[in-house]
């Protein structure tokens, strides 16, 4: 686990800094939602970051989580697995699948980036699209054995990849529907139709630290 020492703090609860949209803040969210810890949560905006957050990560992307002892845990699946061993009241552990979890966090997701922003990574967004069907198609084989990828019961593997299949089939979304991908498919909006996602992917106002005195 990524964790570290920041500073000595005296904290109810840990701080969350996070970003509503950003897919590995949002599958952080669903764990520790999940797991019932509470977390002071912090909203930023990624184009103005708060001094106290680069403070405590400073390689500035969220989510990051800072805890009551000073620790400091600023890796996505890190905070996943940090909540859920002190609380997992539906098994979540049970589903997680290192190897699966790697692939969606350096394959997929660098696929997904130069389909999602083309002109930034100066892509062809077509050869990238197809490259992310082709690992989305070894999903809809693994759904095809099993209701999820864990076995009969969501879990943390599916909790940790589906915000990424979430943004992908947002970026052409009657292109995606068009695919043959019915369980992927079925799997994304049973995901997206959730209490838990709607729960998490609340808007919530910026949050600016209070002016020194």
């Amino acid at each position: 686990m990524s964790a570290r020492c920041f500073r000595s703090l005296t904290l109810t609860d840990p701080i969350l800094y996070s970003f509503r949209r950003c897919p590995y803040a949002i599958r952080a969210r669903l764990a520790l939602a999940v797991s019932g810890v509470a977390v002071e949560h912090r909203e930023v905006k990624l184009r103005d970051k708060p001094a106290e957050m680069l403070a405590a990560s400073p390689k500035g992307t969220v989510p990051v989580l800072v805890l009551p002892d000073g620790r400091v845990i600023d890796e996505s699946i890190d905070i996943m697995r940090w909540a859920l061993a002190r609380n997992d009241p539906e098994g979540w552990l049970a589903g997680d699948d290192v190897e699966l979890i790697a692939a969606n966090d350096g394959a997929f997701k660098f696929h997904l980036d130069r389909y999602k922003y083309a002109e930034r990574y100066l892509s062809d967004d077509v050869d990238h699209r197809a490259a992310g069907l082709g690992i989305l198609a070894g999903y809809e084989q693994r759904l095809r054995e099993r209701p999820y990828f864990g076995g009969d019961q969501f879990g943390l593997a599916d909790a940790a990849i589906l915000p990424f299949v979430r943004q992908f089939a947002a970026v052409d979304r009657d292109w995606f529907a068009a695919q043959d991908l019915a369980r992927v498919q079925r799997w994304l909006a049973a995901f997206v139709g959730s209490a838990l996602f709607e729960g998490v992917m609340a808007a919530r106002e910026v949050w600016r630290s209070e002016p020194a005195t």
